[in-house]
């Protein structure tokens, strides 16, 4: 299906942002002319999608479109053992609670909000080794995703190894741009993992993209299918958690995948407590029928070469009109790295959400801040966290935009660019939660 997009002027826009306290969450849809706020359960299903619903099975317990999906995440992912959930944040919700204890450090390649919010939840922390490359938005690394060893090993060495219950590894890692993770690299942190008896867990609601760039950046992998690569890449783990509202292309569900059966039976009491009986787990059948599905499709090489073409194409508009943007381009969105964009704007200003407020003021295009915002406060101090990175994230759509319509984001974006030395001042925090803040905060302009 289509629908209408109604264009506004700015005027209009000025006034929805400040009625909506300059947090683009607050924004109705219809104030919205391209809406790139995420990738999550934005995209367009197909019509094999849509013809699955007509078949979901609503029973309690043990229905088809259970075993449709279970079979499904076998084929694709190899884990015998899965939990349907709502969506990922669920997933993690249900898994932590099997694994994680108060005073435990879960390393990873930084960690996205939800999962470092779910950690710090539990009073427990999120250790962030990912490789330096990552931090330079202008180096052509083809892996900034990868995990360092050397970082990895000494949160290994330092610690003891009872508090250290897993290992996550983020595929794509969304938090450095939508950058993926190397098979070598995988492999090797599951290996020093296995010395020291750590699990290794794949945060994996991109894993189709990431094996996309596999495929493409890694001569050994060129002729083998997407499939086969996520197999190997999933080998390498004791687990995963999955949002499937993005690599398979549903508006609502996840999914826990496992290896081991004990940690099977240990989540899915906590899966009963949370989301439901085991077969649908806050999912409908017809959903889960949708889900298995996606899963077949966003892991086709075609889909995903137009996909990631898509984003690329957007990030050459900006790359080539001196925008400056994470480099190379991410599998699901162009981050703008909003520090080299404002350099007038102080970091406790804001400046990544200051750049976000004014490319929708300027063409109504809604785009999500990665930074201060989002990295929260220190659970003990209190005070602001500020990230390696402020970027200014444009995720996009599954099947939805066209590109023209990624001509219209970049030319807005472009005037922003141009009239950028006369943004000198962001926002100040007048309302904020005491964690996961960036959903409802509430800002005024300085």
């Amino acid at each position: 299906m289509v629908e209408p997009l109604r264009r506004s002027e700015r005027p209009e826009r000025e006034e929805w942002i400040k009625q909506a306290n300059y947090n683009l969450f607050n924004l109705k849809s219809d104030q919205v002319f391209v809406d790139l706020l995420t990738d999550s359960g934005t995209g367009a299903m197909s019509d094999r999608q849509w013809s699955e619903l007509m078949l979901g099975d609503e029973s309690y317990a043990g229905a088809s479109s259970y075993y449709k999906l279970k079979n499904a995440i076998q084929e694709i992912t190899g884990f015998p053992y899965f939990l349907p959930t709502h969506q990922g944040r669920a997933a993690e919700n249900v898994l932590f609670s099997a694994l994680i204890k108060k005073g435990d450090l879960i390393p990873g390649n930084a960690h996205f909000d939800t999962t470092k919010g779910h950690i710090e939840f539990r009073h427990a922390t999120a250790v962030d080794c990912t490789i330096d490359e990552a931090y330079d938005t202008t180096l052509d690394h083809p892996f900034k995703g990868n995990l360092s060893l050397q970082k990895l090993e000494k949160v290994f060495k330092e610690n003891p190894v009872e508090r250290i219950p897993m290992v996550i590894i983020t595929v794509t890692c969304n938090t450095s741009g939508g950058q993926p993770v190397s098979m070598q690299n995988i492999r090797e942190v599951s290996q020093l993992a296995r010395q020291y008896g750590v699990k290794v867990i794949f945060d994996a609601a991109r894993f189709a993209e990431n094996a996309y760039f596999i495929k493409t950046r890694e001569k050994e992998y060129r002729d083998k299918p997407i499939r086969d690569i996520v197999l190997e890449m999933f080998s390498y783990g004791d687990g995963m958690t999955m949002s499937s509202k993005k690599d398979a292309i549903v508006n609502m569900g996840g999914f826990i995948g496992l290896r081991d059966q004990e940690l099977f039976r240990q989540a899915s009491t906590f899966n009963i407590m949370f989301e439901g009986f085991i077969t649908y787990g806050g999912m409908s059948g017809r959903d889960m029928n949708a889900l298995a599905q996606g899963l077949y499709e966003g892991t086709e090489f075609d889909y995903l070469q137009t996909r990631v073409g898509q984003v690329a194409y957007l990030g050459s508009l900006l790359h080539d009109a001196g925008v400056p943007v994470q480099f190379p381009f991410g599998g699901h969105a162009i981050f703008v790295d909003a520090t080299r964009f404002l350099p007038h704007v102080p970091r406790e200003q804001y400046v990544a959400q200051t750049l976000a407020v004014e490319i929708y003021k300027e063409g109504g295009v809604r785009a999500v801040e990665i930074g201060t915002i989002l990295a929260d406060r220190d659970p003990e101090t209190r005070a602001n966290r500020y990230p390696n990175l402020e970027l200014v994230r444009l995720a996009i759509p599954r099947r939805t935009y066209t590109n023209n319509h990624m001509q219209y984001v970049a030319a807005a974006i472009i005037n922003v660019w141009e009239r950028r030395d006369q943004i000198r001042t962001g926002y100040r925090i007048t309302y904020e939660a005491p964690i996961m803040r960036h959903f409802t905060v509430a800002l005024e302009k300085i």
